[in-house]
């Protein structure tokens, strides 16, 4: 996973209220669309940035795109940040 494309791709408010939005199980771009007031090209704009990073995924049934988390991601992300609290692995200044 490139650490930079995840981070920058959470960088962005909408993108990460997307993510938020997501939690709760698949949606639509339509669906996530309604709780923004931004438009459809915007919204596909920032969904686009979270497939690049591989922090979404979708899924296409009949005439829908429905997109959803991919948790390995986060958890990859995660296990990367704690690291950093292990005790014994901190440097004296």
């Amino acid at each position: 996973m490139a650490f930079e494309t995840t981070f920058k791709a959470l960088s962005n408010p909408v993108r990460r209220e997307i993510v938020i939005l997501l939690r709760a199980g698949k949606q639509s771009a339509g669906e996530l669309s309604d709780h923004f007031e931004l438009s459809g090209a915007t919204i596909s704009h920032h969904l686009k940035q979270l497939r690049e990073a591989d922090l979404i995924r979708e899924t296409k049934y009949k005439n829908f795109i429905y997109y959803e988390i991919n948790l390995s991601v986060f958890e990859e992300a995660l296990f990367w940040l704690t690291e950093f609290t292990k005790e014994g692995d901190q440097h004296e200044a």
